[in-house]
């Protein structure tokens, strides 16, 4: 993974089958994909892998009960097969969640429970576990600090759980395994069009400033909410008024200790008083409260929270736990932005309404367009994005399916065992690549909330890690867990990075971004 090489490579002349702009979910979903089925792949990130919407998620690969609430049938049984396929091929990073809905009122139970047993239903053979009716006291045991006046019982169902800044990590290094090309902090400046079609794309090193022209025969903008910004390039380079299709949605999530929702168990409040779903869920010894869905114009890189959406999540938290977490129990709060697409016609004003399935375009001169979608459905958007390679005719067609079975990096030990679900968990999931950690130096100088410094160089030597934003954010999360920490271990991060990498490794840009993530919007 050393950066020089990767640069050489995308200096030499060389027509690639693919160009990826983009290296979130669905940008490193369609490179694996590609990749797998033996076209030739450049993948391009501006900023670090999964360092917008795709770090920032809920944590959970789930079929979508609200989703079934709307009538999303088609939508909701997509989701649940490739809930299963993810939890087969990354059981290192993925696992089934327990959840319990508490009913307050009386009507709750069977209603929400016969469509949680809808839900089973659709999952057929692929279900996790089968939907149950609690009593007043087994709900309570499942979740010891929900409020128990007025508890009437509950529905416990299941769902998936993972890690989305390692599963994007991973998805990364599988394709480069079966070698594609990608170069975090590199941005797209630019396409290249020959004749009214796109040929390819001009891209610069964040790092050096030094500009590369990449030509391939299909250009997949996969750029999430930002995919406007490169369909306008591409609309003005052949003449055509581009219409905005992303109306951007804020989710805020907010991080307290493992005291306010001990257990097991995540917590499912289904309607909320402005009608939204909040969640409480374990994740790496802490809980995550959340979210909202708030419409946003802007596309800032650091999106912060409202006011309102903290009130709005601590609020509903206080209804529902007997005790409350304070704004001074909070450990990091974060903002991720939902690409949603608008309806044809739509304002996209109110972004409940708009679609969370994903939509694939392709322009006139060739540009495919892939947004919306969620990280659960990741690998079927990629076939998708292919399918519309194929039948415009930028791809000659191959053989679908190639990921349905594909165990991602450290989903099996050196010598190809799946690894077991036992040997697996722990704060920091390196799978099969455990003992790989291990034998670096450093393995027993621990730095702190379970970070070693072996942890930091297997970062930097096989994980793409460049900053120490990079270390604490996403290969391992102590940013999103407690971000004070992570501001208080960046320094020694960024020595052992700087001995790694030979670069800035921008420890005070990143001390200022950890403590914003502990700032309350005023």
């Amino acid at each position: 993974m050393k950066r020089q090489e990767l640069v050489e490579r995308l200096a030499r002349p060389h027509t690639y089958d693919l160009a990826i702009v983009g290296g979130g979910a669905t940008g490193l979903g369609v490179a694996l994909d590609a990749a797998a089925r033996g076209f030739s792949v450049v993948l391009v990130e501006s900023h670090d892998f999964a360092k917008g919407t795709s770090s920032r998620a809920t944590k959970l690969v789930h079929g979508g009960v609200r989703y079934l609430a709307q009538g999303n049938i088609s939508l909701v049984r997509e989701a649940l097969h490739e809930r299963t396929t993810l939890l087969r091929n990354a059981p290192h990073l993925a696992q089934p969640l327990a959840f319990v809905m508490p009913s307050y009122k009386l009507w709750e139970t069977p209603f929400y429970g016969a469509g949680l047993k809808m839900y089973d239903a659709l999952a057929g053979s692929a279900g996790l576990g089968a939907t149950e009716f609690l009593s007043r006291s087994r709900t309570l045991a499942c979740l010891p600090t929900a409020k128990p006046d007025g508890l009437k019982g509950g529905v416990k169902y299941w769902d998936g759980q993972f890690d989305d800044a390692r599963l994007a990590l991973a998805l990364a290094r599988t394709a480069a395994e079966r070698g594609a090309l990608l170069v975090n902090y590199c941005c797209t400046t630019g396409l290249l069009h020959e004749n009214g079609k796109v040929v390819g794309l001009a891209c610069r090193d964040q790092e050096t400033g030094r500009e590369y022209r990449v030509h391939a025969k299909c250009v997949i903008n996969a750029a999430g909410v930002w995919v406007d910004e490169l369909r306008q390039q591409d609309g003005q380079a052949i003449g055509r008024a581009v219409k905005p299709m992303v109306a951007p949605s804020q989710g805020v999530h907010v991080v307290v200790d493992k005291e306010f929702l001990p257990g097991d168990h995540a917590l499912m409040v289904p309607k909320t008083v402005d009608g939204r779903v909040l969640f409480g869920v374990p994740w790496l010894g802490k809980v995550i409260l959340g979210t909202t869905d708030t419409p946003r114009s802007d596309l800032p890189r650091e999106p912060r929270p409202f006011k309102d959406e903290l009130a709005f999540i601590l609020g509903e938290s206080a209804r529902y736990l007997v005790r409350a977490p304070q704004p001074r129990d909070i450990r990091s709060i974060w903002v991720g932005l939902r690409p949603l697409v608008k309806p044809l016609g739509e304002d996209g004003e109110s972004t409940k309404a708009l679609s969370r399935e994903h939509t694939v375009l392709v322009s006139r001169s060739g540009l495919v367009t892939v947004t919306g979608g969620k990280w659960t459905t990741y690998r079927a958007m990629a076939e998708d994005v292919l399918e519309k390679c194929f039948g415009a005719q930028l791809l000659p067609r191959a053989r679908p399916g190639v990921t349905t079975n594909l165990p991602l990096v450290g989903a099996t030990d050196l010598r190809g065992a799946p690894v077991s679900l036992s040997a697996a968990q722990g704060p920091h999931i390196y799978g099969g690549e455990a003992g790989l950690v291990g034998s670096l130096p450093g393995s027993g100088r621990k730095l702190g909330g379970g970070l070693t410094e072996a942890m930091v160089r297997f970062a930097a030597r096989r994980e793409y890690a460049r900053t120490a934003e990079d270390v604490l954010a996403r290969r391992v999360r102590l940013l999103f867990l407690d971000a004070a920490m992570a501001a208080e271990l960046a320094p020694e991060v960024g020595a052992i990075l700087r001995e790694e990498t030979g670069v800035d490794p921008q420890v005070e840009a990143f001390q200022a971004l950890a403590r914003s993530y502990t700032e309350l919007p005023q």
